[in-house]
């Protein structure tokens, strides 16, 4: 489980340096948010993929 939620935040990380410096006071806010929206987009694509299989 930590494997998981450590490749989610590396990615969230990775992804809002584009955004945002690493120095940014308010960096981690941008990361953790950037993880939300991984996480939904996950669920998300786990939904739409159990419909069609189910079809």
């Amino acid at each position: 489980m930590n494997t998981i939620v450590d490749a989610i935040l590396s990615m969230a990380g990775a992804i809002a340096t584009l955004f945002v410096t690493r120095d940014s006071p308010n960096f981690e806010v941008v990361a953790g948010m950037v993880g939300v929206v991984v996480i939904a987009l996950g669920v998300l694509t786990a939904i739409l993929a159990g419909r069609r299989w189910r079809r």
